[in-house]
């Protein structure tokens, strides 16, 4: 299994009673697919995961296994504050039709190199499914460099890609250089195109839960090395990108999703919906997007 081009990190759609519309998860699935992407994170931070249940997490796999119907890569998202944590969810998820998982560093515990490789090998195993490491220090608390995650790729059978989002570019091509075998992906949106120049195979994104034929576009004429191309697309989904890398990045990203025709919808507490001028920056970037001005 392959980890390369456009992976949208999906969002988790509610219906009017707060429970999991399935129906409207399917439908933007179904989008995501004709726009030609490569693959599909449920589960992940962008799915609200630590706002869902066990039962809902098995029930969002479920989902999107229908909907894409194996055409496309499944990653689940099981990160966890332990192993066994992880395990299950690891295991809910493969009986939901996950082709894969992704998991960050143990959640709430800094642990050191032997202790993350250890709970890496841990869930590797029980998992039995390619497993993405997921490296972002904001949301797990623990920063896991080039040489570690080498380590990983190395002692850890199934650890076959990163997703890297430390926010440093210059990361991709250290962990290419100390692992050539491992799959490198950009976890950030707003440095996609100086990650896929550096050497990234693809792209786990949220913009493309919005927009996902430009960023297939872009991720093409970066393969292609159309490097003008790309820059002219990069620039319009800037405004829009900037802001995964912050606090409310599902709260921006669902409401973009309904003023462009998906299903974002509301959002679970602890989030809250976004105030005016929040509101006001989505509607700005938006503005850039269609009219093709960069910030």
């Amino acid at each position: 299994m392959h980890f390369e081009g456009i992976i949208p990190a999906v969002t988790t759609p509610f219906d009017a009673s707060g429970a999991i519309d399935e129906p409207a998860l399917e439908r933007n699935v179904a989008a995501y697919l004709d726009a030609g992407v490569h693959g599909i994170v449920a589960n992940g931070t962008m799915g609200e995961a630590g706002s869902l249940s066990a039962d809902e997490r098995r029930a969002v796999v479920a989902t999107i296994a229908r909907a894409t119907e194996g055409r496309v890569p499944l990653i689940a998202g099981v990160s966890a504050g332990t192993p066994s944590a992880a395990i299950e969810f690891a295991a809910d998820a493969a009986q939901a039709g996950a082709t894969a998982l992704m998991m960050l560093p143990p959640l709430g515990y800094h642990g050191d190199a032997n202790e993350v490789v250890a709970f890496y090998r841990s869930v590797a195993e029980a998992g039995g499914l390619p497993l993405m490491a997921y490296n972002n220090p904001a949301a797990s608390g623990s920063d896991m460099p080039p040489a570690l995650i080498a380590a990983l790729a190395t002692e850890v059978d199934n650890v076959v890609a990163v997703k890297e989002c430390s926010g440093d570019v210059r990361r991709i091509p250290a962990i290419i250089a100390a692992a050539p075998d491992l799959e490198v992906l950009v976890g950030g949106d707003d440095w996609a195109l100086e990650g896929l120049c550096a050497g990234a195979t693809g792209w786990v994104t949220g913009v493309a839960d919005v927009v996902p034929a430009d960023c297939v576009a872009l991720w093409e004429a970066c393969r292609a090395g159309e490097l003008d191309r790309a820059r002219t697309i990069y620039q319009r989904m800037l405004p829009l990108a900037r802001f995964d890398m912050t606090p409310k990045l599902v709260q921006y990203f669902k409401k973009a999703m309904d003023e462009v025709g998906l299903v974002g919808g509301a959002v679970r507490p602890p989030r809250l919906e976004l105030n005016g001028p929040e509101r006001d920056d989505l509607a700005a970037a938006l503005r850039a997007l269609h009219a093709g001005v960069g910030a």
